[in-house]
């Protein structure tokens, strides 16, 4: 299935008809064990669903299949994702570089959950290759990335900074949530490890809670699988089924969420309202270029920083009507948030706090006339 382009590896890889009724889809195993032949005769090595599930491992293959990786492994939640990928390699006293514009909720599990544990964490902007060999100590285990990050839509160029991590023996990790393998192959890029929120953009249907670690070659793969046993937060049958379904047509999500973002970042660099747009689709990003080079389109994120401050902030969000204020993003539909109160709230009084007057779109896949009409709204609304 290698050889054949993304879109269509989206839809087939990892699914085969029903061998037994001839259902194009394959069906749902909603199943918590499975018969053995004999004591330790596993059926295709199935005995318990939170050791192994089919429909769970058909998603896995699909994972792998996207991003060009050797294996992968379908999780509860993004973060659960995160927290097996993380024990999995880490050890007390180990050390993890992360970008100084990570999501919220990683921060806080490595600052809050395994720092008591005997983890350290240092932030940096990635951006700088001088700043990232500065912050890699000899107890570097991993060089954290995010790109594009959420929610300041920087660009960390991947290769460059694996030359770095490599050098140093460190692992490199990419968070590609906000592109997804769609538009971004990191493993390509000399890198490690991906992880996702399966939740966003590969679900897409806002239906789903779901995270993945894909493997570019086996090194960690027995041992980030263990601790998904050990700890078991799998993704259920119906959670990997209904993730499964999403990734059909990421391909055409993504292209008509990135067409949409696009015409409305060009709208908002065009508005007093905004004192900055962050978008790299725009040749005004600084990270514009390294953007065009690593991805095949620029996705469907941005974020707007209101010229007239925080308070214009929260009012522009609370008044657009066809983007819904809630968290979350990468669903078919659009969403605005307020990431200072809402999903950054965990790093508030930290240095990756966001700045009050920025405001975040999930840009959705609507008719891009009436979603620029429902900002126009909100923008007269504050004036």
């Amino acid at each position: 299935m290698s050889e054949h382009s993304f879109a269509t590896r989206a839809i087939h890889s990892g699914q085969r008809p029903d061998p037994t009724t001839g259902a194009i889809i394959p069906p749902i195993y909603q199943a918590s064990t499975h018969v053995q032949d004999g004591i330790g005769g596993f059926r295709d090595g199935y005995e318990y669903n939170r050791a192994g599930n089919p429909t769970r491992s058909s998603l896995e293959v699909q994972l792998a299949a996207l991003e060009g990786g050797v294996n992968a492994l379908s999780f509860a939640s993004g973060l659960a994702a995160e927290d097996a990928l993380l024990r999995g390699i880490l050890k007390p006293g180990d050390h993890v570089v992360l970008g100084n514009d990570v999501y919220g909720g990683t921060y806080r599990l490595l600052t809050k959950v395994l720092a008591p544990w005997g983890v350290e964490t240092s932030t940096v902007e990635l951006s700088e290759l001088d700043d990232v060999r500065a912050a890699i100590r000899p107890s570097t285990r991993i060089v954290w990335v995010e790109t594009p990050s959420n929610p300041l839509l920087k660009i960390v160029d991947i290769a460059a900074v694996v030359e770095v991590a490599h050098a140093a023996g460190a692992v490199v990790v990419v968070d590609n949530t906000f592109a997804s393998p769609a538009l971004q192959q990191p493993l390509a890029l000399g890198a490690d490890l991906v992880v996702h929120s399966t939740t966003k953009y590969l679900g897409g249907h806002s239906d789903v809670l779901g995270g993945a670690v894909v493997f570019g070659d086996d090194r960690f793969y027995e041992q980030i699988k263990f601790q998904q046993f050990a700890v078991g937060a799998v993704s259920a049958p119906l959670d990997a089924w209904l993730t499964t379904r999403g990734i059909k047509t990421l391909a055409v999500r993504v292209r008509q969420h990135g067409e949409n973002a696009q015409a409305i970042a060009e709208w908002a660099a065009a508005r007093p309202e905004f004192a900055q747009v962050f978008y790299p689709g725009l040749a005004s990003h600084p990270g514009h270029e390294i953007a065009a080079r690593q991805m095949s389109g620029f996705g469907g994120m941005l974020s707007l920083a209101l010229a007239a401050g925080p308070a214009a902030a929260r009012a522009f969000a609370e008044s657009t009507r066809l983007f819904q204020l809630a968290e979350s993003l990468g669903g078919v539909e659009s969403l605005i948030g307020y990431p200072s109160d809402m999903t950054h709230a965990s790093v508030r009084g930290t240095a990756l706090e966001v700045p009050e007057n920025v405001v975040r779109l999930s840009v959705g896949i609507e008719d891009v006339s009436d979603l620029i009409a429902d900002l126009e709204q909100a923008v007269a609304g504050i004036r």
